[in-house]
């Protein structure tokens, strides 16, 4: 099954927590503390996989975790780091991280690192100081980053195949290439994009066969809407004609149609090189019908084939050739947008309906998180920090009163002094 969409949850890993321990040994009684910091989270990457061709994999599993960093131990032993974890995808998808593009990932074994795991947490060694010399403070591991991923699908390809259905445009990259697509005489036979590399010449070139466009495809009708954006990294679009028209329209009328449907869409696919093969010329007497055709399209590479007895296919593909070596504009792809950094308060106070004053911002969130607040110290610690922050100073100024309730991210506290 091919599927060109993907929306997936991951969670980098979470870092390991420090460790409180003390050394203690024989003959050496100022031994002092020993604790080793936790190992990091471990990341999360998306990575170009040559051997992939859909997002179907991820579909059935939306949901990945990185692996945790490991604990602390005695001994100023630290703990071991989270494996990464790389997350599969075909070449020429988007990526889009909380719903804004991230990477646009076009190369074989391009990778992207889309979630960060969090720092492992400090030991007690870490925290012993002339004034200080028997912490008992060691924090707990930072959580890693959790983001939103959609990803969508842009086969590269350098042809473009495109027409009315029963053009005959499967057939044709069946006889062109190996590709092996489902052939039938009925409209819509092809209901997902394939994929067909032509050799001529010692070079390779990939075609694109995409379903049928109708009448009405840039608004919705078809199954063409759904798939034209896989022919938006082409550099070459190959207008496939059936001669005899389409529901027993004129060829012109079909063709317009169908630069019609392809404008609407995007304005840069009519601006691609373009190639118009008038198909299936050895079903009926056409000659008037191709001649007629000519005169009423000037400037553009026209010819006359047949998929059954193969004629006329060898100077088509010449001429694509020629053209796939011509640059051409890029796609309409939003750029990545930059990375702006932006000053913010490190902290914000606000109540809510139930009368709880909630203190937000990621620095003092993340503290909150790695702190352990069964330890006295580590307790002690948090207080003072908040205190230096200003944090006291402005829930006072809140109308924060003694024993009113206090949240920080999932910890609620009673407001003291």
């Amino acid at each position: 099954m091919f599927i060109d969409k993907a929306k997936i949850f991951i969670t980098a890993g979470r870092g390991g927590d420090g460790c409180i321990s003390f050394r203690r040994e024989k003959f050496v009684p100022l031994g002092g503390p020993d604790g080793g910091n936790g190992g990091k989270g471990g990341d999360i990457y998306i990575e170009t996989d040559i051997k992939k061709s859909t997002l179907l994999d991820l579909s059935y599993r939306p949901k990945f975790f990185a692996e945790n960093g490991s604990r602390g131990e005695s001994s100023n032993k630290f703990g071991k780091y989270g494996q990464d974890l790389v997350i599969k995808v075909p070449l020429g998808t988007l990526v889009y991280k909380n719903k804004e593009l991230f990477a646009d990932l076009k190369e074989e074994g391009q990778r992207v690192l889309v979630a960060k795991g969090g720092r492992g947490g400090r030991g007690n060694s870490s925290f012993k100081t002339q004034r200080h010399t028997v912490p008992r403070i060691a924090e707990k591991g930072e959580p890693g980053e959790t983001a939103e991923i959609e990803l969508e699908l842009r086969l590269i390809a350098d042809v473009g195949l495109v027409g009315f259905p029963n053009a005959g445009k499967s057939t044709f990259l069946s006889v062109v290439s190996s590709a092996r697509p489902k052939i039938a005489d009925y409209p819509f036979t092809t209901l997902e994009p394939n994929l067909g590399v032509v050799s001529l010449h010692d070079k390779q070139i990939v075609i694109a066969d995409i379903p049928g466009i109708i009448e009405g495809a840039s608004s919705g009708k078809g199954l063409g809407l759904e798939f034209l954006r896989h022919i938006k990294r082409t550099k070459v679009l190959l207008y496939m004609i059936d001669v005899s028209g389409f529901d027993g329209r004129d060829p012109y009328e079909v063709y317009k149609i169908l630069n019609n449907e392809l404008k609407k869409y995007s304005k840069y696919l009519s601006k691609k090189h373009m190639v118009i093969a008038l198909n299936k010329i050895d079903a009926t007497d056409c000659e008037q019908i191709v001649k007629k055709f000519k005169k009423n399209i000037k400037n553009k590479k026209i010819f006359a084939i047949s998929n059954m007895t193969k004629e006329g296919i060898d100077k088509l593909l010449e001429t694509i050739a020629k053209l796939v070596e011509l640059p051409v504009k890029e796609e309409d792809i939003k750029s990545i947008p930059v990375k702006k950094y932006i000053y913010e308060p490190d902290f914000k106070i606000d109540v809510d309906e139930d009368g709880v004053y909630v203190i937000s911002g990621k620095k003092i969130e993340v503290l909150a998180e790695m702190t352990k607040f069964n330890e006295e110290d580590a307790l002690r610690r948090f207080q003072n920090i908040l205190k230096k922050m200003g944090v006291e100073l402005a829930l006072e100024e809140k109308g924060c009163k003694i024993g009113d309730t206090v949240r920080i991210g999932n910890f609620e506290f009673d407001f003291t002094k």
